[in-house]
C-alpha cells in the first residue's frame, strides 16, 4: 500500500483564467517534512490552496489524505479539511475567548459533540505543544511564540494526516522560531503526520534541513537547493 498522503499528477493550477503552475507532479509521504519556497507571486499560496480545497483543481489528478481533489464539492470540502491541520502566520485566534474556548470552538465547528472527549483532546494537544497550564489564558496574555503553539495545537485537534503551515515562523524572533521548528519536526515524527511548510526564512531551512520544493517560472522544482540570498 502506498504511503503517499499527497499525490499530484500532471496538475495545472489556475488563479482565475491565469495558469500559475503547470505540469505539477508531486508525491509526499506520511510523516514527511517538506518546505515550500519561492518568491511572492510564483504560485506558493495557490499550491497550498489547491491542497486545502480552496482553489478548484481543473486539470490533472490530485489526492490529499485519500480525498480526490477533482471531485470535491462544497459539501465534501469540510471532510477534506477535517483530515488537514492548517497553521497560519498570524495565528487567527479569537480574541474574545480563552485558549480552551478557542480550541473548543473549532471542535464544535468540525462535528465534535461530547464535552468530556473535547476536554480530553484539548488537554492532550496543549500538553503536546508545551502549554499544559495555559488553557485559561486569553490570547493577549500569551507571547507570540505561545500564540503560535496554540495555533499548532488547534491544527492537531482532528488528528490530521497532513498539516499545511503557511509561514509559521514569519512573525517570530529566531529563538522562538527554533522552538516552533523543533515542535513541528517532533509532531511529524510522533504522529506520522506529513507537514508542508511555506516559508521565506532560509535561515530556518539551513538550520533544520528537509526536502524543499520551489515554485519558479510556473513550475514546482523538487529537491531544490536553497542558498541564503
Amino acid at each position: 500500500m502506498s504511503r503517499s498522503i499527497i499525490e499530484l499528477r500532471n496538475v495545472n493550477i489556475y488563479q482565475g483564467d491565469n495558469l500559475v503552475l503547470s505540469n505539477v507532479n508531486l508525491s509526499i509521504e506520511k510523516g514527511e517534512f517538506v518546505y515550500l519556497v519561492g518568491k511572492t507571486g510564483t504560485g506558493k499560496s495557490s499550491l497550498l490552496k489547491t491542497l486545502y480545497g480552496d482553489l478548484e483543481l481543473r486539470e490533472g489528478e490530485g489526492w490529499v489524505a485519500n480525498h480526490e481533489l477533482r471531485t470535491l464539492t462544497w459539501k465534501t470540502v469540510p471532510f477534506l479539511r477535517r483530515s488537514l491541520g492548517v497553521v497560519f502566520q498570524d495565528f487567527q485566534l479569537l480574541t474574545d475567548r480563552n485558549v480552551n474556548e478557542n480550541l473548543k470552538f473549532v471542535m464544535k465547528a468540525t462535528g465534535w459533540k461530547d464535552e468530556g472527549l473535547m476536554d480530553e483532546k484539548i488537554a492532550e494537544v496543549l500538553n503536546k505543544v508545551g502549554l499544559k497550564s495555559k488553557g485559561f489564558k486569553m490570547p493577549f496574555e500569551l507571547s507570540g511564540g505561545e500564540q503560535q503553539r496554540v495555533d499548532i495545537a488547534r491544527a492537531l485537534l482532528n488528528s490530521p494526516k497532513v498539516i499545511l503551515a503557511d509561514e509559521p515562523t514569519g512573525n517570530l524572533d529566531p529563538e522562538t522560531s527554533d522552538e516552533i521548528m523543533q515542535l513541528l519536526f517532533q509532531i511529524c515524527r510522533d504522529y506520522d503526520t506529513a507537514i508542508v511548510m511555506a516559508t521565506h526564512d532560509y535561515m530556518v531551512i539551513n538550520k533544520f534541513p528537509a526536502r524543499t520544493l520551489k515554485t519558479e517560472n510556473g513550475k514546482v522544482i523538487d529537491n531544490a537547493s536553497v542558498t541564503i540570498p
